[in-house]
C-alpha cells in the first residue's frame, strides 16, 4: 500500500511541475536530495558502528549482564508469564537497554530475536496457531500476536531514551548550532510515553483476565 502512495505522490509532483513549468527545479531538488541521502546514510552508519562497538565492549566487560539483572524486576512486572530462564527475556532486556541508551537501529536485531523467541514460547504453550504438522501447514494458519508480543512492541515503540543518538546525529548533519539540545526534551517526552505505555499494557492485561 505504501508503494502505491509513494508512487502517486511522485507522479502527482511530476505532473504538477510539468504544468507549472518547474521541471528543472524538481530535477535539481531530486538530485540534491539524493546526494544528501547518501551523506546522511554514511553519517548514520558511522554512528551505528560506534555505538554497536561500545555495546560489544560493554557486553564483553559484563556491563550488559549487570544492566539486564538490574532491569529484571521491571521485566517480571511487565512480562510475568515469561519463564525467568527463557531466551526471550534476554533479548527483550537487550532491546530495552539499547533503546534506553538511544541506539535506535542497533536494537532492531535483538527485537527481532525477541519476537522469534516469543513465537517459540507460544509453540511451547501449545497455541494452535503456532503449531505445525511437519508439512508446513502450521505456517499457513492465521497467527495472533500474544499478550507478551503486544506488550513488547508497545514498549519498544514508546521506549525511554536517555541519549537520542539518532536525533543528535540528524541535527548535526543538518547544521544545528546545538545538536545535543534535544536531550532534555527527548527524555521528558519518552518518559511520559513509556509511563503511558506501561499503564495501558497493565490496564489491557487486567481487562483481559
Amino acid at each position: 500500500m505504501l508503494n502505491y502512495i509513494w508512487a502517486f505522490m511522485i507522479m502527482l509532483g511530476v505532473i504538477y511541475a510539468a504544468f507549472t513549468g518547474n521541471m528543472e527545479n524538481v530535477t535539481n531538488a531530486a538530485l540534491q536530495s539524493a546526494g544528501e541521502a547518501i551523506s546522511l546514510c554514511i553519517t548514520m552508519a558511522g554512528v551505528v558502528a560506534l555505538w554497536m562497538g561500545l555495546m560489544e565492549i560493554a557486553k564483553e566487560a559484563g556491563l550488559i549482564q549487570k544492566m539486564t539483572r538490574g532491569i529484571s524486576p521491571f521485566l517480571d512486572f511487565m512480562f510475568p508469564k515469561i519463564p525467568k530462564k527463557h531466551p526471550a527475556r534476554e533479548y527483550i532486556a537487550t532491546n530495552v537497554i539499547a533503546n534506553v541508551l538511544g541506539l535506535g537501529w542497533a536494537c532492531t536485531p535483538a527485537g527481532l530475536k525477541a519476537m522469534e523467541e516469543l513465537g517459540r514460547l507460544e509453540e511451547e504453550r501449545g497455541n494452535p496457531a503456532y503449531q505445525s504438522d511437519g508439512k508446513g501447514a502450521g505456517d499457513k494458519k492465521e497467527r495472533v500476536a500474544s499478550n507478551e508480543m503486544c506488550t513488547f512492541l508497545i514498549l519498544n515503540i514508546s521506549s525511554l531514551q536517555l541519549i537520542p543518538v539518532n536525533m543528535i546525529a540528524y541535527r548535526q548533519q543538518y547544521g544545528s548550532v546545538n545538536p545535543a539540545g534535544i536531550i532534555a526534551p527527548a527524555i521528558a517526552a519518552t518518559f511520559i510515553s513509556t509511563i503511558t505505555a506501561i499503564v495501558y499494557c497493565k490496564i489491557k492485561e487486567w481487562v483481559g483476565k
